[in-house]
């Protein structure tokens, strides 16, 4: 497999699970394996309510701590978000265009475009989510979905701020249907080849592209098999101790940075 010096990076996004007890004790679970593991950079996203805990939980730790979203305004009158400035030395990265946030809250390209100059403004690292639905896949739109997603996404972005993109498919994404290594290295190859376009051809170069959906211990070598994939944005999985730390284990395995 062709080796790149983009580090393997693995990162769990918890969603809306875990109290602020079950967050410290899931995290706990994992770290010992996690941290014997040098050659992957590790981050989990648990809910905000838990971001302090377990901030402790890892300190001293490789493991890095990402949020689920934020707001792009710094402060104000803003009922419930969560600014960039509240994240800023709390987190290192933070998830931003998740398509259950473009579904169920109906955020646009201009707003999650907003989302990322914030994030990138407040020294924090996005991870930006594209991806087509299931019907968008099945009419061939999927590269122009997903360029389009990034096209927004991007808008006068000229320093991309340590910026990972994670290509997830919706309808792979906690259906257990996963899309296969082929078909993902394929779309990020693609979505490497807009970064070149829309930034710059360095940061397409650099920039870790991973892939989300449906990922679990028993398919990840699949999908880390492939040149153009970096990681992975693990949902369902990351919320089991043993399951995440197969997932990282693995990618070590096959990644072999």
């Amino acid at each position: 497999m062709r080796k790149t010096t983009r580090m393997p990076f693995i990162a769990g996004n918890w969603k809306m699970n875990t109290t602020v007890g079950e967050a410290k004790r899931l995290v706990g679970q994992m770290l010992p394996q996690l941290e014997k593991v040098s050659r992957v950079e590790k981050a989990v996203c648990p809910p905000f309510v838990s971001l302090t805990a377990v901030k402790e939980a890892i300190r001293s730790t490789s493991v890095k701590l990402g949020a689920q979203n934020l707001y792009f305004e710094e402060k104000g009158a803003y009922t419930g978000e969560i600014s960039p400035l509240m994240l800023a030395g709390l987190c290192d990265y933070v998830i931003i265009g998740h398509s259950e946030r473009r579904q169920y809250f109906k955020e646009d390209g201009a707003l999650i475009n907003k989302k990322v100059k914030a994030a990138i403004k407040a020294g924090l690292k996005p991870i930006l989510c594209v991806g087509e639905r299931l019907e968008e896949n099945e009419a061939g739109e999927t590269a122009d979905v997903v360029r389009k997603q990034l096209t927004e996404a991007l808008v006068d972005i000229t320093n991309s701020g340590g910026m990972v993109i994670a290509y997830e498919p919706v309808w792979a994404i906690g259906t257990g249907r996963a899309a296969t290594g082929g078909q993902s290295n394929e779309t990020v190859g693609m979505i490497r080849s807009a970064i070149r376009a829309l930034v710059n051809e360095k940061t397409a170069n650099e920039m870790r592209i991973l892939y989300g959906g449906s990922v679990t211990a028993e398919n990840i070598a699949e999908f880390m098999s492939q040149p153009e994939i970096d990681g992975g944005l693990v949902g369902g999985a990351s919320l089991k101790a043993e399951q995440f730390v197969a997932i990282v284990q693995k990618t070590a395995e096959v990644k072999g940075h």
